[in-house]
């Protein structure tokens, strides 16, 4: 036997050792997300589509980029993030969430009526969006909602506000994960 071979053969029971010892941790390790299941912390990519009642569709990532974000971090309308618990790669479903578990009814409140000379005049049409600050110094984006004689009807609520929201979502890929700890 030549040193060549002994050589080879070494390397052959060597290589044929650690395939031994990996196959088994192979086997055990899942190769992909497909049976991973959408749960808190998990990172979650969809395809959706958002209607409105009367089938207008408002939004949709079909054939772009997915989206992603982290079950449970409440980054999404919460009757959606509801209905993806416990679905794993390449479902779909349709979802209807109710404006309690979306964007919140309509809140009068939010309706309110200021002089005309506060809003600039290009600003002074039905359907304007502005922007402002409110009392507390974070950003509003109330929309016109009427104009006056004397003065315009801002709405400060969501524009999603009072809706059903539709969504027909796909699931791309689940990566488990955990949520960080709540301060």
């Amino acid at each position: 036997m030549t040193p060549l071979s002994i050589l080879r053969g070494v390397c052959s029971s060597y290589l044929m050792f650690c395939l031994f010892l990996v196959a088994p941790v192979n086997a055990e390790s899942p190769a992909s997300d497909e049976n991973v299941a959408v749960s808190a912390g998990s990172a979650v990519s969809l395809e959706y589509t958002l209607t409105l009642d009367d089938q207008s569709v408002l939004e949709s990532n079909v054939g772009k980029e997915p989206m992603t974000y982290v079950q449970g971090a409440h980054e999404i309308v919460p009757g959606l993030e509801a209905a993806l618990e416990g679905m794993k790669k390449g479902e779909r479903k349709h979802v209807a969430v109710a404006p309690m578990d979306g964007y919140g009814p309509i809140d009068p409140r939010g309706i309110q009526e200021v002089k005309k000379e506060l809003i600039p005049p290009g600003a002074q049409k039905v359907g304007a969006q502005l922007q402002g600050r409110s009392a507390d110094g974070s950003t509003a984006f109330p929309i016109v909602k009427e104009v006056k004689e004397d003065t315009v009807v801002l709405d400060f609520n969501h524009p999603l506000a009072g809706k059903t929201l539709h969504f027909d979502v796909t699931v791309l890929a689940v990566k488990a994960g955990q949520l960080p700890p709540q301060p």
